[in-house]
């Protein structure tokens, strides 16, 4: 079986990487100089082809040392087939960077740089399919039956309940769960198909057996009093033990760690954006776009606004307190779609479907978002952004702090003008807890992509609000 003979696997895919390195560069090579669409002679020009080919000396060893660098000799069974070829693009444009640092240093002008890029998306595209075919062969055996991993579970939790969701919903990884030991659930008991065979101290009899690839321990919060215990006997059997934590009802999304000065410290929650980099980037969006708005949509503001002067008493503008970044207050500007209320009257109220108080110029500004453009103002003034949570009025933020668990999450960052629960229907009078959910997954997930998908989105599906009161 392939998990009985991995060094010999992995030794055959570092050969089937530099097989790869090597056939692209000849192609590029081909494709340059002496392929049909070349208009050069090989014997002809600046370098002779042995000269291009005594380089492959070089990028071979470079290449796979980039791959294994890049973590793309690491076990692949539940890693999404994305990010591997993310780190595919990676270690090949790091590699054509440190090629043309090189010939710069040694001042070398003659070497074909059209080449090296033919190369570089040659070898990006073959090294993908290569190890597309190699997954979808390993998973293919292991639907079969083949190259399977047994593992057993220590301690009955949460934590096992999802490891168990996830190792069913996807057989391409090859996880068996052999059964579960706990001192506290009783014998026989069955999680989707999976059963409790014994008591912890049944590792003292398991283990010497090894019939076992892993043990993940997956105690429960309050039974980690065992934990050391438990991993001095993982460890003594040299069986390959990981740990999986029963957290999630604190943060359920993903934590990250920090070493300081070795000890390892973890982040609750993952906030990208506490980045600076991440932070300047996102600011200098901001700023490009709300100026950019502010001059496209001017037409439209200028028309809106006379819309409504003239459909009802008030002003053009309605000012609003609402909560943003560190839970700071700020105003709001919307165009005013209601009819003017007394300060008390309106803090007190929460808009609702077919609402009185919106005007029929209201309801038209608040059907395609129009209302919402002054808001341009407050993303150029640093109090919002382009992308990020809806902001809320202080005391619906005092209410939902107390009954929506993790709702002050989203005032880590700064509000926006959309969001990702926006786009997918959570706005205006819908679910808050809902709202909330799609919130915390932008925080932690995002990135510049995804900032640009949600605006894409924003103008195909956003504009229009279904949900408008």
């Amino acid at each position: 079986m392939i998990k009985d003979n991995q060094k010999y696997f992995n030794r055959l895919h570092v050969l089937i990487d530099a097989l790869i390195i090597v056939l692209s560069y000849a192609l590029a090579w081909y494709l340059k100089f002496a392929g049909p669409f070349s208009d050069n002679d090989p014997h002809i020009g600046a370098l002779q082809w042995q000269t291009y080919f005594e380089l492959l000396y070089f990028i071979v060893p470079g290449y796979l040392a980039l791959y294994y660098y890049f973590n793309m000799y690491t076990p692949k069974r539940a890693t999404v087939h994305k990010y591997e070829i993310f780190n595919i693009f990676q270690a090949n444009t790091v590699g054509i960077i440190i090629l043309m640092a090189g010939w710069y240093a040694i001042k070398q002008i003659h070497f074909s740089r059209i080449m090296i890029a033919m190369f570089y998306v040659i070898n990006i595209v073959f090294s993908t399919i290569s190890r597309s075919i190699i997954r979808t062969l390993l998973q293919y055996l292991r639907e079969k039956g083949y190259n399977l991993k047994y593992i057993l579970l220590v301690g009955y939790s949460r934590a096992t309940e999802e490891y168990i969701n996830r190792l069913n919903a996807n057989p391409q990884w090859g996880y068996v769960v052999r059964g579960i030991l706990d001192d506290s659930v009783p014998r026989g008991t069955v999680y989707k198909g999976v059963k409790v065979v014994g008591t912890i101290e049944n590792l003292l009899y398991i283990l010497p057996e090894n019939k076992l690839d892993e043990i993940a321990i997956t105690l429960s919060l309050n039974d980690y009093d065992r934990l050391e215990y438990i991993v001095d006997l993982c460890e003594k059997s040299g069986v390959h033990t990981k740990f999986i934590p029963d957290y999630n009802s604190l943060f359920p999304s993903r934590p990250y760690t920090e070493d300081l000065m070795g000890l390892a410290v973890v982040n609750i929650r993952y906030v990208p954006l506490t980045n600076t980099l991440n932070w300047i980037t996102k600011r200098f969006i901001d700023i490009v776009c709300s100026l950019f708005g502010l001059v496209f949509f001017s037409p439209i503001m200028l028309a809106a606004a006379i819309a409504v002067k003239c459909g009802s008493k008030g002003p053009i503008i309605f000012k609003q307190e609402r909560i943003g970044l560190h839970n700071k207050p700020f105003l709001m500007y919307k165009f005013r779609t209601m009819v003017v209320q007394k300060p008390d009257t309106e803090k007190k109220g929460w808009t609702v479907r077919d609402d009185p108080r919106v005007t029929r110029v209201g309801r038209l500004l608040r059907r395609t978002s129009m209302d919402e453009l002054p808001q341009l103002f407050n993303i150029l003034k640093g109090d919002m952004s382009v992308v990020g949570p809806r902001p809320e009025r202080p005391q619906f933020v005092e209410k939902f702090k107390e009954e929506i668990p993790r709702y002050m999450v989203k005032h880590q960052v700064r509000p926006g003008l959309t969001g990702w629960a926006q786009i997918n229907g959570y706005r205006g009078d819908t679910s808050i807890k809902r709202r909330v959910e799609y919130d915390i997954f932008y925080i932690e997930n995002w990135t510049l992509s995804f900032d640009i998908k949600i605006m894409f989105l924003t103008i195909f599906k956003g504009f229009i609000n279904k949900n408008a009161c």
